[in-house]
């Protein structure tokens, strides 16, 4: 008795055994593996020591710090911190609605998510949201994407939040629309958006190091996108920020058709001191690797898609946080640093979200709030 198969079966049996009848064998001897060696290698170049590297580190600060023009930031004013609105969410988390001066006749907004019930302080996160017109709205859950509501997600796992507007959304729209800079420029010509941003997100960590409920020793930062890229440069400037996660943080200089978009002419312009090397091809002397460096050996995640933009350039960020990794070998804390890569493009997916999570929670909770345990087997 036959059985009789279908063509289409039949056809990918046949092809299979024609395949493994007619393909040469494969001659695969094993080996040690070969050094990889790339143009991100320049971070660790000449650099044998801890020593070496505590000498590296001010003159990459200094390259950053010249970079965002932080020169050009004006004196710090008084907090004056206002709260505006409070309400009660689920009975979890109270989110008021606060603002604080951040420089001479300039408040920024943002909510500030406070867990109900807290009996000792809590560990901290200043949440960033991305290229949104209404800003913190998204970030509390109010607007848009919940998977971007990182303030209700955190209250809700016992953290004090900061969810302030970026500069130019929220509260203060200017009159040219969402995220144009034009005014910015117009009243700060010599210093950078990437400055403006980095330096008032450093005042968020001033209020919550006011709040009574927090532990101003235990800091994180968290975003994505435009936030996510805010929180490797504001973690770079300000060592409060004890941990750090970075989602889809845009692309870097090096490798990267498009990165004159970090120097462009119109809308949100970052950098525009170096329009004129970068419309020449030079780019500036540094880079996204060296930035990153800077938070060393303090925890950094960086998360990322290989299919977020230019593949090709992201899969260059594999070999850059290769390089980093170096970094916190040599501050003997590579368990200080990870990174995640996925096929999810520019998103926030769940696994992100609870890696992120899960990072503030080693970082800034006490042990016994990550820490497994049998299951007694006492009856």
């Amino acid at each position: 008795m036959y059985l009789r198969l279908p063509f289409t079966v039949s056809l990918i049996l046949f092809c299979s055994a024609n395949f493994s009848q007619s393909a040469p064998p494969v001659d695969r001897k094993r080996s040690d593996p070969p050094i990889i060696r790339s143009s991100w290698d320049d971070l660790t170049e000449g650099i044998q020591s801890r020593e070496d590297w505590t000498q590296r580190h001010p003159v990459l600060k200094q390259r950053f710090l010249d970079l965002i023009r932080d020169d050009q930031k004006p004196k710090k004013p008084l907090l004056d911190l206002k709260k505006h609105e409070s309400t009660v969410v689920d009975g979890v988390y109270t989110r008021i609605l606060i603002s604080y001066n951040v420089e001479q006749g300039e408040r920024a907004h943002a909510y500030l998510g406070i867990p109900v019930g807290l009996k000792s302080k809590a560990p901290a996160v200043v949440a960033l949201h991305g290229t949104f017109p209404q800003g913190k709205q998204r970030v509390a859950g109010l607007l848009d994407n919940p998977d971007k509501a990182y303030l209700d997600h955190l209250c809700r796992q016992g953290y004090v939040v900061i969810a302030p507007d970026h500069f130019v959304a929220g509260h203060r729209i200017p009159p040219e629309g969402p995220y144009d800079t034009t005014r910015f420029y117009k009243k700060h010509p010599n210093w950078t958006a990437v400055g403006k941003f980095t330096y008032e997100h450093s005042i968020a960590i001033d209020v919550l190091q006011s709040l009574s409920e927090v532990d101003p020793e235990q800091i994180g930062a968290l975003g994505h996108s435009l936030g996510g890229h805010g929180t490797l440069f504001l973690a770079a400037y300000d060592e409060r920020v004890k941990a750090a996660a970075c989602n889809c943080g845009a692309s870097f200089f090096r490798h990267n058709s498009q990165a004159d978009a970090w120097a462009r002419d119109h809308w949100y312009v970052y950098f525009k001191h170096i329009r004129p090397d970068m419309v020449k091809g030079k780019l500036p002397p540094i880079d996204f690797h060296e930035i990153m460096a800077l938070i060393a050996p303090r925890a950094f995640l960086d998360l990322s898609g290989l299919n977020d933009g230019a593949p090709l350039t992201q899969r260059q960020r594999l070999l850059m946080l290769s390089g980093v990794m170096g970094i916190y070998e040599l501050e003997k804390a590579p368990q200080n640093f990870a990174f995640y890569v996925h096929g999810r493009g520019h998103s926030v997916a769940h696994e992100s979200r609870q890696l992120m999570y899960g990072w503030m929670d080693t970082h800034l909770k006490p042990d016994s709030a990550t820490k497994t345990q049998l299951i007694s087997n006492d009856e």
